[in-house]
């Protein structure tokens, strides 16, 4: 099929669909988040918004050879935006700044300027068209905005995520975890679009690397020790730069730049044991931290914050796929 006869944005004008029917929900208790979901069938593609009713504390960790990002700096944020589409897909993100725009009467005061920070996932590995979440399905994620209610699995921009590389890949999607420590709440989102499997806490791989012959998955490991590389040998040699694990970590605990940088990287490498392989030449793997700010909490410092928010990326990870 060739460039021009492929579908796309411009000769299909996909209709942006935010009634998702999804098997598995998570509701968040995060007072001020909203979470808004759009997707275009025609891809299928997708993208989700995290919108916090006010500008909160960012930090954003980036890791992985292939990473697509927009807002890494920004020391604050308003929106964060994942999308599918690749790079093309950080037009979600404008979009999202668009209609909050919108919704401040386009007011051009320095306050109301609405900081969107976002990321991609490369999906087209498993369609022939070239349809990516635009501006438009942006606008559209934020007209659907609701109370933390999050849909699970294939969905939003987790529509055609997988895990697993190659013949071994199996659809994943997004996954979320909440929990509150005290007066401080906590929640993690992720999508997971991996080269590595997910593993369990048995260490067992539950989505990815699955031999298409027996069925069975093999941890990364054994992959190696049975055939001497992780990729399979279609693989070998060529550069295969579509994967990327998107992750927010949000709380109402207060901190300062250091404290929140230091979580978000001691969360993101935690991930490691969810997502193996992780942080390759072929993921480019992203993490936002955000604070609203609201929570004083003492009591609980920043390493200990962090270890109940890696756990719940944890969760989050094994969230992501339907069974």
């Amino acid at each position: 099929m060739t460039g021009a006869a492929r579908p796309t944005n411009d000769t299909t004008r996909p209709a942006p669909r935010t009634d998702i029917d999804a098997k598995r929900w998570l509701d968040v208790d995060f007072p001020g988040l909203e979470i808004g979901v759009a997707e275009y069938a025609e891809g299928p593609t997708g993208c989700s918004v995290f919108w916090f009713g006010k500008t909160v504390s960012l930090h954003v960790d980036v890791r992985g050879g292939s990473p697509g990002v927009v807002g890494d700096g920004y020391p604050v944020v308003d929106a964060i935006c994942f999308a599918g589409g690749s790079i093309y897909g950080l037009e979600a993100a404008t979009g999202v700044a668009a209609e909050l725009f919108a919704r401040k009467a386009y007011s051009t005061q320095w306050n109301d300027i609405q900081l969107v920070a976002g990321g991609i996932i490369f999906d087209y590995g498993r369609r022939a068209n070239a349809i990516y979440p635009d501006k438009e399905l942006g606008r559209a994620a934020v007209r659907a905005l609701r109370p933390a209610r999050f849909p699970l699995g294939p969905h939003g921009a987790g529509c055609l995520a997988t895990a697993g590389h190659g013949e071994t890949a199996e659809i994943a999607g997004q996954g979320g975890a909440s929990r509150a420590v005290g007066p401080t709440r906590i929640a993690v989102f992720t999508v997971i679009n991996a080269y590595g499997a997910i593993v369990d806490r048995n260490g067992d791989v539950v989505r990815g690397n699955r031999d298409s012959a027996t069925g069975k998955r093999r941890r990364s490991e054994d992959v190696v020790a049975q055939t001497g590389a992780y990729d399979p040998p279609a693989l070998r040699g060529r550069v295969v730069t579509q994967n990327t694990n998107l992750t927010l970590v949000a709380t109402d605990q207060k901190l300062d730049y250091w404290q929140l940088r230091s979580i978000a990287r001691q969360v993101h490498s935690s991930l490691a044991r969810a997502i193996q392989p992780f942080n390759t030449r072929w993921d480019g793997d992203v993490l936002f931290a955000v604070s609203t700010q609201k929570v004083d909490n003492p009591k609980l410092d920043e390493v200990s914050l962090a270890i109940a928010a890696s756990e719940l990326a944890w969760d989050a990870a094994l969230a992501s796929f339907d069974p």
